[in-house]
């Protein structure tokens, strides 16, 4: 099977370095081809998602992604910005179901912006609409306005089958963790959210042994830091859900210790760590890969079908926090801070 790398910018090639590293550690026959994305895109083709990367990432099983943005491209035309790439790869390989797993390990409780006692035993998974919403609905722009300077717009929207496929997915998640789903909207104040609520609720009747609830994305966020074990399977549109998934990061002690997963309907998927290319640390060897290693341990089971090696993976990510080693961003007193290499080789050898 074949995997596109698609390193990106700032730490999103150290952070997939080391992940390429750790996996090769697993003696499974993959073969892995490299390609620019994002700035690195742009430098490379005058575009963040040049054609040869996007024919890459189609021709392939998976994709593992870093991480893309630089202040440096920040002036240039929207289309041409380093964050189109991931959207632009969303679309074309139509990237529907977004899973954010958001999980405390034991060892890392202390380090969570919450009390222990809060979040102990944590273990939500977001389901993220991804190819839908504001961000992809038409028209948007900016345009003088009648009265007098300039008005922004963007339009939310979506499709009764968007939103159909999108729960299904999250019911069938659902099934294998607690049964338990909490489809969040606004749907006291848009009709996106109206149509949203509906579709889940007839949705809900192929899945008789899964429990459905509503919540407005307001009360959803104050829940999230309230009492977030509330939670099993949260599923929402690409908005909110860009908002609370980073929302949840923070449960778990850093935004550098959660993976996603991108898939298709076919389980083809991109792979790549929540957090973002972090240009103010790149090259300094102290961001944490574990997301990034994490985010491989989901490919290794929803697209390459290795669902052992993914299980070892994951064990080797916990036995390294047991053992006492910590990247910067999750260091408290009394354990060992380590560099990101020393991070990557420390999972690598409990494999």
């Amino acid at each position: 099977m074949k995997v596109a790398v698609l390193p990106g910018d700032g730490i999103g090639k150290e952070i997939v370095a080391e992940t390429l590293k750790v996996l090769a550690r697993l003696g499974l026959k993959f073969e892995f081809e490299e390609a620019p994305v994002g700035g690195a895109g742009y430098e490379a083709a005058g575009h963040p998602l040049p054609d040869r990367t996007l024919a890459l990432a189609r021709e392939a099983d998976a994709i593992l992604f870093g991480a893309v943005g630089d202040p440096r491209y920040d002036a240039l035309e929207t289309s041409k910005r380093p964050e189109q790439a991931i959207l632009g790869l969303r679309k074309a390989l139509e990237l529907f179901a977004n899973l954010r797993p958001a999980q405390v390990y034991a060892e890392l409780a202390d380090a969570s912006a919450l009390r222990p006692e809060v979040v102990a035993g944590l273990d939500i998974l977001i389901v993220r609409e991804l190819t839908g919403d504001i961000y992809f609905g038409e028209p948007k722009g900016v345009r003088q306005h009648p009265s007098g300077g300039r008005e922004g717009f963007d339009t939310m929207r979506y499709t009764e089958a968007e939103i159909r496929r999108i729960a299904r997915v999250a019911f069938e998640a659902s099934r294998k963790r607690g049964k338990k789903v909490c489809s969040v909207d606004k749907a006291n104040v848009l009709e996106t959210s109206r149509l949203w609520r509906e579709v889940l609720t007839q949705e809900s009747k192929s899945f008789a042994d899964v429990e459905l609830s509503h919540m407005y994305v307001d009360n959803c966020a104050m829940q999230l830091v309230r009492n977030p074990r509330q939670f099993d399977v949260i599923v929402t549109g690409n908005l909110f859900g860009d908002i609370l998934s980073d929302q949840a990061s923070m449960l778990t002690g850093s935004i550098g210790m959660l993976p996603s997963a991108s898939l298709d309907a076919n389980q083809k998927g991109l792979y790549e760590p929540i957090h973002g290319s972090a240009p103010d640390i790149a090259g300094k060897g102290i961001a944490n890969p574990l997301a990034t290693i994490l985010s491989a341990a989901l490919m290794l089971r929803h697209s390459l079908h290795q669902a052992a090696a993914a299980d070892c993976l994951e064990a080797a990510v916990k036995k390294t926090l047991r053992d006492g080693y910590r990247t910067a961003d999750i260091y408290t007193a009394g354990t060992r801070k380590v560099s990101t290499t020393e991070m990557a080789s420390a999972v690598a050898e409990r494999l």
